[in-house]
């Protein structure tokens, strides 16, 4: 702990923002349709977050090397407040969709600004016991901040009010962190062909994940809803989807590193399938019966993207390792930026079970595709692999630096 404790300032900075984020994914959908939204509008705000999103992580390493990292967290914190508060002032779905976006390019940034600053104060002794409390307080603040929504429910302006004090008290933590910003960080390029040409699994992987996950995210609450569930049990179905996220993540990663990468990335898409028929066929109204699908379909589901990650860099060349974080997170931000708004229109069409038919037909889809993979090029020797599997977050390209060791990096 003496050796991480100049970092806490940033982990608790991270951790409000990474609560908040989890909030508003849940609270907004209840809200919307509360006020009356269908839920093909419900998914267009949704879409807004993740274009926001898009153009925050292209943008953001500029704004940086342009006013330092604080003066960038502190702008971005405060329009994102703002914004907090100017959808409470204002309830219109278009309104709403470009705060929306408005916060999508903020949390973008902020969590850049954190990870970046991470970054640069890590060092290999104190990497892994970060990571391992980032991760902690990853899921411990977005699964504790899923039950301030029926304690203070989703009716009145008390929660917007929270959402905006977080944002602007995540200043106070990281404007301890230290006297001066580190270095501006090197920009972050995107050439998206680059992810493509090392690996087109793992390109059609991080969509399918977009598709799939943030469909999840953004419209599970419209689902458990339309099932008749209370605005407690609906807390917990996220929370269990998203806690689930971890307890295959390591054991998956384990046997990636020993095995065909893409032979897990198939049992875990697999994995994913099943727990959608499951929930799409055999769940019903059952809250039960829902939490334990969710739970499988989190367990399976939330790993593939570190999966995908692990896969393209075990095909990169020395040097392309930035390339490919931009990739993968760019190509699941595309994915993200569909997959809500076309599954929130079969949801309006066809009711609350159309989310799951519909990640079962991308899930197929993928998992034929992996199948296909396998048989169209040799797997990469496990001895000739530069990166071990990571558990990475999709809050920043500055994440998988963050989680990868320069010896790694490097090829070493």
């Amino acid at each position: 702990m003496n050796d991480i404790r100049p970092l806490i300032p940033l982990l608790v900075t991270a951790g409000i923002l990474i609560g908040g984020n989890g909030l508003q994914g849940t609270f907004i959908s209840l809200r919307a349709l509360n006020e009356g939204f269908s839920a093909s509008v419900v998914g267009m705000i949704g879409t807004g977050y993740f274009i926001g999103f898009v153009i925050g992580c292209v943008y953001v390493t500029k704004i940086m090397r342009a006013i330092g990292h604080i003066r960038a967290f502190s702008a971005l914190a405060a329009i994102a407040s703002a914004a907090s508060i100017m959808m409470v002032l204002v309830i219109d779905p278009v309104s709403w969709f470009l705060m929306r976006l408005i916060q999508g390019i903020c949390f973008a940034g902020l969590f850049a600004v954190v990870e970046s600053w991470l970054n640069a104060r890590v060092t290999n002794a104190t990497r892994a016991r970060t990571l391992s409390v980032y991760r902690f307080v990853d899921l411990g603040s977005v699964t504790a901040a899923q039950y301030l929504i029926p304690l203070f429910g989703v009716r009145g302006f008390d929660l917007f009010a929270i959402i905006s004090m977080a944002l602007t008290l995540s200043l106070v933590p990281i404007s301890f962190a230290d006297r001066t910003s580190p270095a501006p960080p090197e920009d972050v390029k995107f050439d998206i062909k680059v992810l493509w040409s090392v690996s087109p699994l793992a390109t059609v992987g991080c969509i399918v994940i977009g598709l799939t996950n943030s469909s999840f995210r953004s419209l599970g609450p419209i689902y458990a809803d339309g099932i008749g569930m209370s605005v407690t049990s609906i807390a917990t179905f996220m929370s269990v989807g998203i806690f689930a996220g971890i307890v295959l993540q390591y054991p998956l990663g384990h046997y990636s590193d020993k095995l065909d990468r893409r032979v897990i990335i198939l049992v875990s898409a697999l994995g994913a399938l099943l727990a959608c028929a499951y929930l799409a066929f055999f769940a019903g109204e059952s809250e039960l019966a829902n939490f334990v699908g969710i739970f499988a379909f989190g367990a399976f589901a939330m790993p593939l993207y570190s999966l995908c990650s692990a896969h393209a860099n075990d095909h990169a060349a020395p040097g392309q390792h930035a390339l490919i974080s931009a990739g993968t997170l760019f190509f699941w931000s595309v994915g993200a930026v569909i997959g809500p708004l076309f599954a929130s229109f079969l949801i309006d069409a066809f009711g609350p079970h159309a989310l799951f038919l519909y990640m079962i037909v991308v899930l197929t889809f993928f998992v034929a595709y992996t199948v296909a993979r396998i048989f169209a090029r040799e797997a990469v020797p496990t001895e000739r692999r530069r990166m071990r599997f990571r558990s990475l977050l999709r809050t920043s390209t500055f994440f998988s630096k963050l989680a990868t060791p320069p010896s790694e990096k490097d090829g070493g």
